[in-house]
């Protein structure tokens, strides 16, 4: 065997391992249940603060 066919193999293999190991990551996070936001009413107000400058001339 020359060393590029071994390169394609060690290169296949890799990607499948790869691959497997993403749909095992999806699964595990689909499995975790519905993503609901955040409840807006307790969630902090963001604070406007609003300064005027005036100029005496």
């Amino acid at each position: 065997m020359n060393s590029s066919k071994i390169v394609a193999i060690v290169t296949g293999v890799f990607s499948i391992i790869i691959a497997i190991a993403y749909l095992l990551l999806v699964q595990i996070i689909d499995f975790r249940g519905e993503m609901k936001p955040a409840p807006i009413s307790e969630a902090e107000q963001p604070v406007s603060i609003i300064t005027t400058f005036s100029t005496n001339s």
